[in-house]
């Protein structure tokens, strides 16, 4: 076997490595706190809100658990976020501690 087949793998696993690097660098740098919240928004009021939900009910919050760059409050749900925009976890406002 030729000697440059050996490295076609480690080339192919690097390109891919960069390609991913690239991309989460990319999401991170372009995503903002106004992005996230309105997705948050749209989800609680398509989703989880109910028919008396409006976006008015959501506000971003430093983030309120480890690992979360913004929590999105909607009534009486918190979404926590990470630098991403992925969702970690969401609890209900019973559930937190009261500030």
């Amino acid at each position: 076997m030729p000697r440059w087949a050996w490295f076609v793998p480690l080339g192919l696993v690097t390109l891919v490595g960069a390609l991913l690097a690239f991309r989460y660098g990319w999401i991170a740098a372009t995503i903002t706190e106004t992005d996230v919240i309105n997705a948050y928004a749209n989800r609680y009021l398509t989703q989880d809100g109910g028919p008396e939900a409006r976006v008015g009910d959501c506000v971003g919050l430093a983030g309120q658990v480890d690992g979360a760059w913004i929590t999105v409050r909607c009534g009486s749900i918190s979404y926590h976020v990470n630098r991403f925009g992925a969702l970690i976890s969401t609890d209900a406002a019973s559930q937190r501690p009261s500030i």
